[in-house]
C-alpha cells in the first residue's frame, strides 16, 4: 500500500528556531514541514512551577491560549517569508491560521490574505487556504497559486467538535476539485468523535481524492497511525516528545514511522 506523505507541523515561535526544527524534522523522517506563520506572533513564556499531588514541584508550560500575542506590526511579513525561504531546506506548507480556526494571527482578515498572497508569490511549495475565506478572496488566492505552481490545501478546522463522518466526507468531496489536497481537522470530545474521522477516511478510500483527515484530543491519533490503510494522503506529525502526547491526538514523527514499520504498513 502507498505510504502517506508525512508533514511535521513546526511548533517554534521564531524564524531561527523554525529553521532548526525543520532540519531536525527532515532528519527524523519528515517529507515536508508546515510553517505556521501565525505562531511567529506568539511569545513563548517561561515555565511556571506547580505543586503535584505528592507535594513535589513540577515545571509546567502555560497553555498556548494564554501566551502573549504581539501586534501585527511586530513582523515584516515580506522579509520574514524570504528569511524562512532561505533557512528551510525541505518543502514547506505555508499556513497563517486565523483565531476562528484555532490560530493566533492578530491582524485583520485582509492583512492575513495579503500575507498568504506574498507567500504564494515567493513560490512556496504548498499554501494552506481555509474554505472559510471569503469566496472572492479565496478564488483570487487559488488562481494566484495555480499560476505560480504552488500546490493548494483546502482546509477546515472545527475547534468546537466533530461532525458526523458523512459530513466530513462530503466536505472533502465538495472541495476536491479546487485543491491538490483537502484537509479536515476537528476537536474530538470522545472516542465516538474520533471514530467519525476514521469512518470518513474509510468512506473516501478508493475515490481518487487526496485528503488528510484528523482530530485533536484523545483518539485523534488513530487516523494518523492507521493512515496507510485508510487511504489518507498526508499525515501531520510533530517533533514534540512530551509525556502522553497521544492525549492531544498527536504523534511524534519518529514514533509514527516506527508504528508503520511495526504494523507492517
Amino acid at each position: 500500500m502507498p505510504e502517506p506523505t508525512i508533514c511535521v507541523a513546526l511548533d517554534a515561535t521564531n524564524v531561527d528556531d523554525m529553521a532548526d526544527e525543520a532540519a531536525r524534522a527532515s532528519t527524523a523522517g519528515a517529507d515536508l514541514v508546515e510553517v505556521r506563520f501565525d505562531r511567529l506572533y506568539l511569545t513563548k513564556p517561561e515555565p511556571v512551577m506547580v505543586e503535584q499531588e505528592e507535594g513535589e514541584p513540577k515545571s509546567v508550560m502555560p497553555p498556548e491560549a494564554e501566551w502573549p500575542i504581539s501586534d501585527i506590526s511586530s513582523i515584516d511579513a515580506k522579509k520574514t517569508i524570504e528569511k524562512l525561504k532561505n533557512s528551510i531546506g525541505i518543502p514547506v506548507i505555508f499556513t497563517v491560521r486565523p483565531p476562528r480556526e484555532g490560530g493566533f494571527f492578530p491582524g485583520t482578515e485582509e492583512e492575513r490574505v495579503a500575507i498568504l498572497q506574498q507567500a504564494i508569490e515567493s513560490a512556496v511549495t504548498w499554501i494552506d487556504l481555509e474554505s472559510s475565506i471569503d469566496e472572492s478572496a479565496l478564488d483570487g488566492l487559488m488562481a494566484a497559486a495555480k499560476e505560480s505552481g504552488c500546490k493548494i490545501i483546502c482546509s477546515s478546522h472545527d475547534i468546537n467538535g466533530t461532525p458526523n463522518s458523512e459530513d466530513i466526507a462530503s466536505f472533502v468531496r465538495d472541495n476536491s476539485e479546487k485543491a491538490d489536497l483537502v484537509k479536515f481537522c476537528s476537536t474530538a470530545h470522545s472516542h465516538l468523535d474520533a471514530l467519525q474521522i476514521v469512518d470518513a477516511a474509510i468512506e473516501l478510500k478508493g475515490e481518487g481524492v487526496d485528503y488528510s483527515v484528523m482530530a485533536v484530543n484523545s483518539g485523534g491519533d488513530w487516523a494518523r497511525i492507521h493512515a496507510p490503510i485508510l487511504g489518507v494522503s498526508m499525515v501531520y506529525a510533530t517533533m514534540s516528545m512530551e509525556h502522553r502526547i497521544s492525549d492531544k491526538g498527536l504523534i511524534n514523527v519518529r514514533d509514527l514511522r516506527d508504528a508503520w514499520t511495526l504494523l507492517e504498513y
